[in-house]
């Protein structure tokens, strides 16, 4: 299995480098006379990536799905069965556009597209957007963006670089696409409930699938294909999860946190096969203005469920996804569905062909970064600030990657547990 040419370290280094030498347009920018049919590659394609490309062909007229590659055969055999009964003459794929192993990235970004969907496992995202952008591609990517740190940094410059290029990033935090979101979010930032002071944040639920180890699968295999529960692969469940919830508080605040505290542990998914995350948080952040958001999340069977969010101002209070209170109070009242899923490629989408790229890497690797943060507050049991966090030399993805021995790191135990680690 071939390595990728470019390493985390290596694209960091090389990022100034890289914008000194960039263009201007991406090679199909989809106004003046170009092409009217979007070539859409896939990249990752479990039950997410496929979701994504359906999402994807529903949300705009003279959209193909043409390319596609994931790490392992069976994902993308199983993925390209589904897209041909759902897609239909959208779903172009044929064997020659179709790779699987670890270069799939290189090989789908090396075909005739115009944008890729990026929905891979989160430790390799950094490195998959960065691929893209140097080959010219709009990009839709799932979040989180990142992992650690050093991830969450290479994100920021990669999105200069495509900002500069013309090039459109839009990240998989739907809910800033979302109708009743996007009203209340106008409303609270033009005074409707007063200055934002607190929110308490939340997603609480039961757990999630797992896959059972099979005879000839490696440590990195067995991990690959259960990468929720390694935090090198989702950055845990804080991070991969509850980004959504925590980005509406950073959107609601206009801002990302100072510092966080916070607990959290692993009290009942015990058993190696949920590696070695946590299965509870509760984090406060502390932002700019002296605000304070209580941010909570839990994968556990048998548990109540609450997703969503709470917003307190100084004249009032909302839940940004069906109310305002206080005396400029409002209710979201549309009774008409749309799908954010498709409706954020459906605004990705049209700004690539009025010429106007979204870009949100900066906003979606800010919110990511805010879940590391509170992630290793709990894992360290330590105050930590967003200066520490964005410095922090923490590199969790192994480099180059290839299937063979893997240890399980230790559960984070608080009070020993440090910020500063490396694979």
């Amino acid at each position: 299995m071939k390595n990728s040419r470019i390493t985390r370290r290596d694209a960091i280094k090389t990022t100034a480098a890289v914008t000194a030498g960039i263009v201007s347009n991406p090679r199909f920018a989809f106004a003046g006379g170009q092409r009217a049919t979007m070539r859409i590659g896939v990249i990752g394609c479990g039950g997410r990536g496929t979701g994504a490309a359906v999402n994807c062909v529903e949300s705009s007229e003279g959209v193909e799905i043409v390319s596609m590659g994931d790490l392992f055969a069976d994902h993308l055999a199983s993925s390209r069965q589904q897209l041909t009964e759902q897609l239909g003459a959208a779903f172009k794929v044929t064997n020659d556009t179709a790779f699987t192993g670890y270069d799939a990235f290189e090989n789908v970004l090396a075909t005739d597209i115009d944008m890729v969907i990026l929905a891979t496992p989160p430790a390799f995202r950094p490195q998959h957007l960065r691929a893209a952008i140097d080959a010219g591609k709009n990009i839709f990517m799932e979040k989180p963006i990142a992992v650690d740190p050093m991830g969450v940094n290479l994100v920021i410059e990669a999105s200069e670089i495509a900002k500069e290029k013309g090039l459109a990033i839009v990240a998989g935090t739907q809910r800033r696409h979302q109708a009743p979101y996007l009203e209340a979010m106008k409303r609270i930032h033009d005074g409707a409930i007063g200055d934002v002071v607190a929110a308490q944040v939340f997603w609480n639920q039961g757990g999630l699938w797992n896959r059972e180890r099979q005879p000839g699968w490696t440590d990195m295999e067995w991990q690959a294909r259960n990468w929720l529960y390694f935090t090198w692969l989702s950055g845990d469940h804080i991070v991969e999860q509850h980004i959504h919830n925590i980005d509406v508080a950073n959107w609601a605040m206009q801002g990302h946190p100072i510092k966080a505290v916070g607990v959290g542990g692993r009290q009942v998914r015990v058993e190696p096969e949920f590696g070695h995350i946590f299965d509870h948080f509760a984090i406060e952040f502390e932002y700019e203005n002296g605000g304070r958001v209580m941010s909570m999340c839990r994968q556990i069977n048998g548990t109540a469920n609450q997703v969503g969010e709470h917003i307190v101002g100084t004249r009032g209070t909302a839940d940004p996804e069906r109310w305002i209170r206080g005396s400029r109070a409002w209710q979201w009242g549309d009774t008409k569905y749309v799908n954010p899923y498709v409706q954020e490629h459906t605004d990705l989408i049209a700004s690539i062909r009025a010429g106007a790229p979204l870009n949100e890497g900066r906003s979606v690797a800010e919110s990511t970064l805010t879940a590391i943060m509170g992630r290793e507050a709990a894992y360290t049991g330590q105050e930590i600030t967003w200066d520490e966090i964005a410095n922090a030399d923490m590199n969790l993805v192994p480099d180059p990657f290839h299937f063979g021995p893997m240890p399980v790191p230790d559960v984070a135990v608080p009070g020993i547990t440090t910020i500063d680690r490396n694979i």
